[in-house]
């Protein structure tokens, strides 16, 4: 099968796999070109963790970063009058999904002949791709907003990455990254920006798949900020689809905190309800605290390809979901809160019944930040 190639989403144009590329001759961000898809038969049911899936990716990568990630546990639950799957992330090997997206963009940039990498984050991707580079033997940088709390960097300091403190908001360490990546520092590794870190995260859909008996479900609610998961689900199922495998899409449903929801406005008011500026306000959820995500437009998209939609849950929501779950067990962050909190009120409104097949992502553990005051 020929190597897929990159795509710029703007402008149509292919680009091959070239070492180092993460963006467009336009300057935006690239896809993957659509795969194929794989089938049951092409599962690897001795490979380690998601690289059992490894078929499904674009290009042959002949000796992956593995640390244990994919193959988290679905737990069943009860929620609202809903029979809810938890998908359990926060046990993967640094207690979030990133895992997933760091260990197939690395490996591969490892494989492309990166020495050193650079990324930008505040949270769990830095922590992510700092425990992955130094799995890979790469020297890494993290650049973060000089807001941050410093115990969300402990992890990234402890794998031996190199932080880097940016005054601004949190693009303004974006654009530190790069611009430390254009003077020759580093292969810039952005799990918002680099197309592979999508490949990894698309194995949520096979997993999914899998572990319901190679169905899909019906629904998956999952949290949403800058959109790795709810991409890299469209993306997997997708495929499934195309292989054959599935025959239709579960609905996705992205839930925000109100404080930062820019994909739930962007969804409504492109639905035709009244366009209103809504701010952007602190948030306890701030996995999801992305005001402009870079991929919107394909995260609306997957949204009405699914036939899902979007919630924004208040504060006060998300704190309730948060003492709900760890009342029955389950230690989220707060991001991983307002999925729970977005299933309840899905139900309420009838867009997700009781008798559904349901998978919620619980992206990150709570253990990753502070209880919710």
């Amino acid at each position: 099968m020929p190597e897929r190639q990159y795509v710029d989403p703007a402008s149509g144009e292919r680009i091959p796999l070239e070492p180092g590329r993460w963006r467009s001759g336009t300057g935006g961000p690239m896809l993957l070109e659509p795969g194929r898809g794989i089938t049951r038969a092409e599962i690897e049911p001795d490979a380690p963790g998601l690289w059992r899936y490894r078929a499904a990716f674009a290009g042959e990568i002949a000796a992956p970063v593995v640390l244990g990630e994919g193959r988290t546990p679905l737990v069943a639950g009860e929620w609202g009058g809903a029979r809810p799957l938890w998908k359990l992330e926060w046990c993967s090997p640094t207690g979030s999904f990133k895992d997933r997206g760091s260990s197939v963009m690395l490996s591969l940039l490892r494989q492309q002949g990166a020495r050193a990498v650079i990324e930008d984050s505040s949270g769990n991707g830095g922590a992510s791709v700092a425990a992955y580079g130094a799995a890979a033997g790469l020297d890494v940088s993290v650049f973060a907003p000089a807001s941050t709390s410093p115990g969300k960097l402990v992890q990234a300091r402890a794998y031996g990455a190199r932080i880097e403190l940016v005054e601004g908001p949190r693009v303004a360490a974006q654009d530190a990254a790069i611009a430390a990546a254009e003077r020759g520092l580093g292969w810039y590794a952005s799990h918002n920006w680099h197309p592979f870190f999508l490949e990894g995260t698309k194995t949520l859909a096979y997993e999914i798949w899998e572990d319901l008996g190679f169905v899909a479900p019906d629904a998956v609610v999952m949290p949403v900020g800058a959109g790795s998961s709810l991409l890299g689900c469209a993306l997997g199922f997708r495929e499934l689809l195309r292989a054959g495998e599935i025959d239709r899409l579960p609905r996705l449903y992205a839930a925000q905190p109100l404080h930062c929801s820019p994909v739930d406005a962007a969804f409504h008011v492109k639905r035709g309800d009244a366009a209103r500026a809504r701010a952007v306000l602190p948030t306890i959820a701030e996995g999801a605290s992305i005001a402009r995500p870079l991929r919107l437009e394909p995260m609306l998209d997957a949204l009405r390809e699914s036939g899902g939609g979007t919630v924004a849950i208040p504060e006060d929501g998300i704190r309730a979901a948060h003492a709900q779950l760890a009342a029955r067990g389950l230690f989220a962050e707060p991001t991983s809160a307002t999925a729970a909190a977005a299933l309840g009120v899905l139900v309420e409104r009838r867009a997700i019944l009781p008798s559904d097949t349901t998978v919620v992502l619980l992206t990150g553990s709570g253990l990753k930040a502070p209880p919710p005051a």
